[in-house]
């Protein structure tokens, strides 16, 4: 394999077909990161992010899509409750193995933080130095719940669908398999916050103080009960999506976690 790592188009993982696209450094070369979208996300709509993340700490980084999202297969529909906890049992460690993960870091948002941090507190993979979670959810909460309603009202009679289209090849199957889950009835009671007491990694915590999603409790779970140091990290007129609306802060504290979890490994442009 060559020291450059340029790569992209389908893996199978969890019986599904899932887009991906890896570049930087090969994993043998430098540790990788691997992102987890977003309820909503696709491997696409984190932009030019991964590529800055790439810059910034000269690591390898890996996307891809869930079943349901961007240009992967669909899900079978209506999802299991704990769809979650699947992802991150299943469907991670085959995505992980087809990338040739050898060291690194989980990096979720939204749903993508709560699969990362299941996986990091039930798997217990040695291969991973290290776990940043992104506006994450342990638990439900009223907010949360309201703001999801509001996007069913969206998705039914607004532009939503739409929207969803530009980067979904099957917005309905996308948003039902989130949206259905989450208003569940019995979703009311959806609590995993019992991962965290078992995470054996350091943990980053970024959340906008505005998060429609959810509140600082999500976060303040993490510094409470994980064995592991954690940072929080609170963003001001910030709301659910920091990598989008605060893309430098995030950056920054991205690059320094790596450089205090991987110290030896040379970033871009040091010792000139």
């Amino acid at each position: 394999m060559s020291d450059r790592w340029v790569d992209a188009g389908l893996l199978k993982a969890g019986g599904d077909r899932l887009e991906y696209s890896c570049f930087g450094p090969a994993p043998g070369q430098a540790p990788t990161l691997v992102l987890l979208h977003e309820g909503l996300g696709s491997r696409d709509l984190w932009r030019d992010f991964p590529k800055r993340l790439n810059a910034a700490t000269g690591w390898g980084v890996c996307t891809y899509s869930r079943a349901g999202y961007g240009g992967s297969e669909p899900a079978a529909l209506p999802r299991p409750l704990d769809y979650m906890a699947h992802e991150a049992r299943v469907v991670l460690p085959e995505v992980l193995h087809a990338i040739g993960f050898e060291r690194g870091l989980l990096i979720g948002h939204s749903d993508g933080a709560t699969i990362a941090a299941t996986y990091a507190g039930t798997v217990h993979d040695p291969r991973l130095r290290g776990l940043v979670t992104i506006a994450p959810h342990f638990f439900t909460e009223e907010i949360g719940l309201t703001e999801i309603a509001r996007a069913k009202q969206a998705f039914e009679s607004g532009n939503l669908r739409s929207r969803l289209a530009k980067y979904h090849r099957d917005p309905d199957n996308c948003f039902r398999g989130w949206n259905d889950a989450w208003l569940h009835p019995e979703f009311k009671e959806w609590n995993v916050s019992d991962v965290l007491d078992e995470i054996s990694v350091p943990v980053l915590a970024i959340q906008g103080q505005e998060d429609q999603y959810g509140t600082l409790a999500q976060i303040d779970e993490i510094e409470r009960r994980c064995p592991k140091p954690t940072r929080l990290v609170v963003l001001p007129d910030c709301g659910h999506d920091p990598c989008y609306e605060r893309p430098d802060r995030v950056l920054t504290e991205l690059t320094r976690f790596c450089a205090d979890v991987e110290p030896d490994v040379v970033r871009p442009g040091a010792g000139s």
